[in-house]
């Protein structure tokens, strides 16, 4: 019996390169991924920088152009900067004062409204619906973000300020029959109480969707040691849905005031102005907002009128960055709430 031995293999041979050996897969894939990220974080470092760049440009153009009218005399105001000669506005704080006032009113009376019907229908979509009830309603009011606002105010100007009005009458009629309070309306509907209604309507879809995220990533174990302790669908809500999502709703509010408080065609098209600040919401020529005096005045404005109106742009301006500032710091004091505690 013979074997046949088989012929041995022949040494495998590495080409020998002169210098450096050439790296790895593996390395310049390492060396790629590293490059990418440094761009990125290039990328990403730019365009925080930009934000801070074109907010800082915006806050020096509100400051140069509002000079003239800041250090105006009350006199060359009300000759050439574009006041009412009215009693009670003889300078520019005068004028400011009632804008301002009449901002805050609309955006919190809106926020009143809005806040508790947003959240009562993002947790109705979060944990009560039914999947496919809950998408059709989630998509209505998404819905609602991608209408203009001038669609908004063509339909409280024309359709909801007439039909409730008599309600505000109503409530006028109740109101003044407290003794010492006064309450007037108008048979027009064309007060801010109809445009805060507006304005509710209008950041409702954002305070609703920032809202129903939040509810959603409630920790699922949370939510079944809640039920396994006997808890309605009502406290389970209470106890464990609302105090996970508070900052997430704060900050959702906080979106929409901010929308509200900027705010220009809705209102310029409903509400009939005044420069008051009286408490009567359900009264025409009572009130009137900043972005809507701006846009309703500045195609006629020259010389110190226009810095006038840019003044009172630096003022919503100011209102804003506080109202943000003071948003911010709501949130961080529930910035330690997670769901693993």
């Amino acid at each position: 019996m013979t074997t046949t031995d088989s012929p041995p293999k022949a040494p495998s041979q590495t080409p020998v390169r002169a210098g450096r050996p050439a790296p790895r897969p593996r390395r310049r894939r390492r060396d790629a991924e590293r490059g990418f990220s440094r761009t990125f974080r290039w990328i990403a470092t730019g365009a925080g920088i930009l934000v801070l760049v074109v907010l800082a440009a915006v806050a020096a153009f509100l400051v140069q152009r509002s000079i003239p009218a800041l250090t105006a005399s009350g006199e060359r105001m009300t000759a050439e900067g574009g006041l009412p000669v009215q009693q009670h506005i003889t300078s520019l704080i005068g004028y400011v004062t009632p804008l301002v006032f009449g901002t805050l009113l609309a955006a919190a009376l809106a926020l009143v409204i809005a806040v508790p019907v947003s959240v009562g229908i993002a947790l109705f979509v979060s944990h009560y619906a039914p999947r496919r009830v809950a998408g059709v309603v989630g998509f209505v009011v998404d819905l609602l973000a991608a209408i203009p606002s001038v669609v908004f105010g063509l339909w409280g100007a024309r359709v909801l300020s007439p039909v409730i009005a008599p309600v505000w009458t109503w409530f006028a009629d109740v109101l003044d029959a407290i003794p010492g309070v006064s309450v007037q309306s108008t048979p027009t509907g064309r007060s801010m109480a109809t445009a805060s209604v507006v304005l509710a309507i209008m950041i409702l879809p954002i305070i609703t969707a920032v809202s129903r995220e939040v509810f959603k990533q409630t920790p699922r174990l949370h939510e079944e040691a809640a039920l396994a302790l006997g808890a309605t669908r009502w406290e389970l809500v209470r106890m464990a849905v609302l105090p996970f999502g508070r900052s997430g709703v704060v900050s959702a509010a906080m979106l929409g005031l901010g929308r509200a408080l900027g705010e220009t065609m809705a209102v310029l098209m409903i509400l009939s102005p005044g420069l008051t600040t009286s408490l009567q919401i359900f009264d025409a020529g009572q009130h009137q907002t900043i972005a809507a005096n701006i846009a309703s005045k500045f195609p006629e404005s020259t010389g110190l009128s226009v810095s006038t109106l840019i003044a009172t742009g630096l003022a919503l301006f100011v209102i804003t960055l506080i109202v943000n500032m003071a948003a911010r710091w709501v949130v961080s004091r529930r910035a330690a709430f997670s769901g693993a505690n």
